[in-house]
Protein backbone atom coordinates (compact mmCIF):
# COMPACT_ATOMS: atom_id res chain seq x y z
CA UNK A 1 0.00 0.00 0.00
CA UNK A 2 1.72 3.53 -1.05
CA UNK A 3 1.13 6.62 1.36
CA UNK A 4 -1.39 9.04 0.67
CA UNK A 5 0.71 11.64 -1.21
CA UNK A 6 0.12 14.43 0.93
CA UNK A 7 2.93 17.17 0.18
CA UNK A 8 1.97 16.75 -3.58
CA UNK A 9 -1.24 17.46 -3.21
CA UNK A 10 -0.70 20.86 -1.34
CA UNK A 11 1.07 21.75 -4.64
CA UNK A 12 -1.88 21.00 -6.13
CA UNK A 13 -4.01 22.91 -4.12
CA UNK A 14 -1.27 25.68 -5.23
CA UNK A 15 -1.07 25.03 -8.68
CA UNK A 16 -5.09 24.92 -8.99
CA UNK A 17 -5.39 28.48 -7.25
CA UNK A 18 -2.68 29.78 -9.58
CA UNK A 19 -4.82 28.94 -12.54
CA UNK A 20 -7.93 29.58 -11.32
CA UNK A 21 -6.26 33.21 -10.30
CA UNK A 22 -4.94 33.25 -13.90
CA UNK A 23 -7.94 32.89 -15.79
CA UNK A 24 -9.71 35.12 -13.38
CA UNK A 25 -7.78 37.84 -14.02
CA UNK A 26 -8.24 37.61 -17.70
CA UNK A 27 -10.81 39.87 -19.34
CA UNK A 28 -13.97 37.98 -22.07
CA UNK A 29 -11.74 39.52 -24.61
CA UNK A 30 -8.35 38.86 -22.96
CA UNK A 31 -9.10 34.85 -22.69
CA UNK A 32 -9.91 34.87 -26.42
CA UNK A 33 -6.02 35.94 -27.72
CA UNK A 34 -3.48 33.73 -28.60
CA UNK A 35 -1.59 31.65 -25.96
CA UNK A 36 1.98 30.76 -25.79
CA UNK A 37 1.19 27.50 -27.33
CA UNK A 38 1.34 27.61 -31.71
CA UNK A 39 -2.32 27.25 -32.64
CA UNK A 40 -4.06 27.33 -29.23
CA UNK A 41 -5.87 30.91 -27.61
CA UNK A 42 -5.91 31.17 -23.94
CA UNK A 43 -9.29 29.66 -24.16
CA UNK A 44 -8.21 26.09 -25.32
CA UNK A 45 -5.67 26.79 -22.59
CA UNK A 46 -7.98 26.86 -19.95
CA UNK A 47 -11.07 23.85 -22.02
CA UNK A 48 -7.79 22.16 -21.54
CA UNK A 49 -6.82 21.99 -18.26
CA UNK A 50 -10.28 21.59 -17.68
CA UNK A 51 -10.70 18.59 -19.51
CA UNK A 52 -7.59 17.14 -18.13
CA UNK A 53 -8.82 17.54 -14.36
CA UNK A 54 -11.53 15.11 -15.55
CA UNK A 55 -9.55 12.44 -17.23
CA UNK A 56 -7.53 12.41 -14.30
CA UNK A 57 -10.55 11.54 -12.30
CA UNK A 58 -11.17 9.14 -14.43
CA UNK A 59 -7.87 7.61 -13.26
CA UNK A 60 -8.70 8.00 -9.81
CA UNK A 61 -11.74 5.91 -10.29
CA UNK A 62 -9.99 3.31 -11.99
CA UNK A 63 -7.94 3.54 -8.85
CA UNK A 64 -10.76 3.15 -6.38
CA UNK A 65 -13.02 1.07 -8.18
CA UNK A 66 -11.18 -1.32 -10.22
CA UNK A 67 -12.90 -0.83 -13.45
CA UNK A 68 -9.98 0.40 -16.01
CA UNK A 69 -10.97 3.70 -16.76
CA UNK A 70 -9.09 5.43 -19.69
CA UNK A 71 -8.27 8.92 -19.03
CA UNK A 72 -9.89 9.99 -22.82
CA UNK A 73 -11.95 7.71 -24.39
CA UNK A 74 -9.64 8.58 -27.96
CA UNK A 75 -7.49 11.40 -29.17
CA UNK A 76 -9.76 12.45 -31.23
CA UNK A 77 -12.66 12.77 -28.34
CA UNK A 78 -10.14 14.39 -26.36
CA UNK A 79 -9.19 17.17 -29.70
CA UNK A 80 -12.80 17.41 -29.85
CA UNK A 81 -13.84 18.64 -26.44
CA UNK A 82 -11.29 20.90 -26.40
CA UNK A 83 -12.63 22.65 -29.48
CA UNK A 84 -15.62 22.29 -27.83
CA UNK A 85 -14.90 23.95 -24.84
CA UNK A 86 -13.28 26.59 -26.09
CA UNK A 87 -15.47 28.07 -28.34
CA UNK A 88 -17.82 28.54 -24.93
CA UNK A 89 -18.46 31.91 -23.67
CA UNK A 90 -16.35 33.43 -21.38
CA UNK A 91 -18.10 33.10 -18.24
CA UNK A 92 -19.13 29.63 -19.18
CA UNK A 93 -16.00 28.56 -19.59
CA UNK A 94 -14.42 29.64 -16.07
CA UNK A 95 -17.56 27.85 -14.49
CA UNK A 96 -16.65 24.83 -16.08
CA UNK A 97 -12.72 24.75 -15.12
CA UNK A 98 -13.92 25.38 -11.66
CA UNK A 99 -16.30 22.94 -11.69
CA UNK A 100 -14.13 20.27 -13.01
CA UNK A 101 -11.45 21.73 -10.51
CA UNK A 102 -14.02 20.93 -7.77
CA UNK A 103 -14.40 17.24 -8.95
CA UNK A 104 -10.85 16.31 -9.00
CA UNK A 105 -10.25 18.11 -5.66
CA UNK A 106 -13.35 15.91 -4.08
CA UNK A 107 -11.54 12.67 -5.71
CA UNK A 108 -8.32 13.40 -4.73
CA UNK A 109 -9.34 14.51 -1.24
CA UNK A 110 -11.57 11.04 -0.90
CA UNK A 111 -9.33 8.43 -2.28
CA UNK A 112 -8.93 5.50 0.38
CA UNK A 113 -5.31 5.08 1.44
CA UNK A 114 -5.06 1.39 0.06
CA UNK A 115 -6.30 2.72 -3.42
CA UNK A 116 -3.27 4.72 -4.05
CA UNK A 117 -0.70 2.05 -5.23
CA UNK A 118 -3.42 0.89 -7.28
CA UNK A 119 -1.77 0.65 -11.02
CA UNK A 120 -3.35 2.95 -14.00
CA UNK A 121 -2.44 3.89 -17.36
CA UNK A 122 -1.56 7.43 -18.45
CA UNK A 123 -2.71 8.92 -22.29
CA UNK A 124 0.75 7.72 -23.40
CA UNK A 125 0.11 4.53 -22.28
CA UNK A 126 2.63 4.45 -19.63
CA UNK A 127 1.75 2.08 -16.56
CA UNK A 128 2.06 4.02 -12.81
CA UNK A 129 0.53 3.51 -9.24
CA UNK A 130 -2.48 6.11 -8.30
CA UNK A 131 0.23 8.64 -6.30
CA UNK A 132 1.12 9.87 -9.67
CA UNK A 133 -1.76 11.49 -10.26
CA UNK A 134 -1.56 14.54 -8.01
CA UNK A 135 2.30 15.26 -9.83
CA UNK A 136 0.14 14.99 -13.49
CA UNK A 137 -2.01 17.57 -12.34
CA UNK A 138 0.93 19.67 -10.67
CA UNK A 139 2.71 19.59 -13.79
CA UNK A 140 -0.49 20.64 -15.87
CA UNK A 141 -1.77 23.87 -13.83
CA UNK A 142 1.72 25.23 -13.01
CA UNK A 143 3.04 25.20 -16.63
CA UNK A 144 -0.07 26.31 -18.75
CA UNK A 145 -0.50 29.07 -16.23
CA UNK A 146 2.83 30.23 -17.74
CA UNK A 147 0.79 29.34 -21.08
CA UNK A 148 -1.72 31.77 -20.50
CA UNK A 149 1.10 34.04 -21.28
CA UNK A 150 0.90 36.57 -18.49
CA UNK A 151 3.31 34.76 -15.95
CA UNK A 152 7.13 33.40 -16.19
CA UNK A 153 8.44 30.49 -14.11
CA UNK A 154 9.98 33.21 -11.87
CA UNK A 155 6.47 32.88 -10.58
CA UNK A 156 6.51 29.00 -9.66
CA UNK A 157 7.50 27.82 -6.45
CA UNK A 158 11.50 26.54 -6.87
CA UNK A 159 10.68 23.20 -5.59
CA UNK A 160 7.94 22.87 -8.45
CA UNK A 161 10.35 24.13 -10.76
CA UNK A 162 12.93 21.14 -9.05
CA UNK A 163 10.72 18.67 -9.41
CA UNK A 164 10.05 19.75 -12.78
CA UNK A 165 13.53 19.15 -14.13
CA UNK A 166 13.66 16.37 -12.10
CA UNK A 167 10.25 15.07 -14.40
CA UNK A 168 12.30 15.94 -17.84
CA UNK A 169 15.69 14.90 -16.76
CA UNK A 170 13.87 11.12 -16.16
CA UNK A 171 12.48 11.53 -19.82
CA UNK A 172 15.03 12.62 -21.58
CA UNK A 173 17.81 10.24 -20.16
CA UNK A 174 17.37 7.77 -22.79
CA UNK A 175 15.69 10.00 -25.63
CA UNK A 176 17.83 9.29 -28.79
CA UNK A 177 16.58 12.84 -30.02
CA UNK A 178 18.25 14.95 -26.72
CA UNK A 179 21.60 15.86 -26.81
CA UNK A 180 23.89 15.25 -23.72
CA UNK A 181 23.12 18.05 -21.86
CA UNK A 182 24.05 19.16 -18.15
CA UNK A 183 22.38 21.34 -16.30
CA UNK A 184 23.55 23.00 -13.14
CA UNK A 185 22.01 25.59 -11.04
CA UNK A 186 23.93 29.05 -10.33
CA UNK A 187 24.98 27.61 -7.06
CA UNK A 188 25.91 24.58 -8.06
CA UNK A 189 23.80 22.53 -5.68
CA UNK A 190 22.17 20.66 -8.11
CA UNK A 191 22.45 18.88 -11.19
CA UNK A 192 20.83 16.67 -13.91
CA UNK A 193 21.97 14.90 -16.91
CA UNK A 194 19.80 14.62 -20.20
CA UNK A 195 20.08 12.42 -23.23
CA UNK A 196 21.82 8.78 -23.63
CA UNK A 197 24.54 8.30 -21.65
CA UNK A 198 28.08 7.36 -22.86
CA UNK A 199 27.71 9.67 -25.57
CA UNK A 200 29.88 12.62 -26.40
CA UNK A 201 30.80 15.46 -23.55
CA UNK A 202 27.26 17.35 -22.33
CA UNK A 203 27.28 20.72 -23.03
CA UNK A 204 27.17 22.41 -19.48
CA UNK A 205 24.29 25.03 -19.21
CA UNK A 206 24.06 27.07 -16.00
CA UNK A 207 21.66 29.36 -14.52
CA UNK A 208 18.48 30.27 -12.08
CA UNK A 209 15.75 27.07 -11.30
CA UNK A 210 13.17 28.64 -13.28
CA UNK A 211 15.16 29.11 -16.21
CA UNK A 212 16.24 25.69 -16.32
CA UNK A 213 12.68 24.73 -15.70
CA UNK A 214 11.56 26.79 -18.55
CA UNK A 215 14.28 25.35 -20.54
CA UNK A 216 13.92 22.02 -20.47
CA UNK A 217 9.88 22.19 -20.84
CA UNK A 218 10.30 24.45 -23.74
CA UNK A 219 8.58 27.91 -22.45
CA UNK A 220 10.16 31.67 -22.32
CA UNK A 221 12.75 31.68 -20.10
CA UNK A 222 12.65 34.51 -17.49
CA UNK A 223 16.75 34.49 -16.88
CA UNK A 224 19.82 34.22 -18.77
CA UNK A 225 21.47 30.58 -19.24
CA UNK A 226 24.90 30.29 -19.64
CA UNK A 227 26.58 27.44 -21.95
CA UNK A 228 29.61 26.40 -20.99
CA UNK A 229 32.40 27.42 -23.23
CA UNK A 230 30.19 29.96 -26.01
CA UNK A 231 28.77 26.48 -26.74
CA UNK A 232 25.50 27.71 -28.07
CA UNK A 233 22.37 26.34 -26.32
CA UNK A 234 21.37 22.57 -27.13
CA UNK A 235 17.61 22.66 -28.75
CA UNK A 236 15.66 19.71 -26.59
CA UNK A 237 13.00 17.69 -27.98
CA UNK A 238 9.07 18.75 -27.04
CA UNK A 239 8.01 17.98 -23.47
CA UNK A 240 4.32 17.81 -22.48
Amino acid sequence: MSARPDPMLEWVAKGTAAFEAAVDWLTDSGITRPSYLPGWSRAHVVAHVARNADALVNLLTWARTGVETPMYASPHQRTNEIEDGARQPASALRADLLAADGRLTEELAGLPDQCWGTTVRTARGREVPATMVPWMRVREVWVHTVDLDITTFDDIPHEVCAALVDDVATAFLTHPDCPPVELRTQDDARSWLLGVPGGAEPVVVSGDLPSLAAYTTGRPVPGPLHPAGGASLPKLPAWL
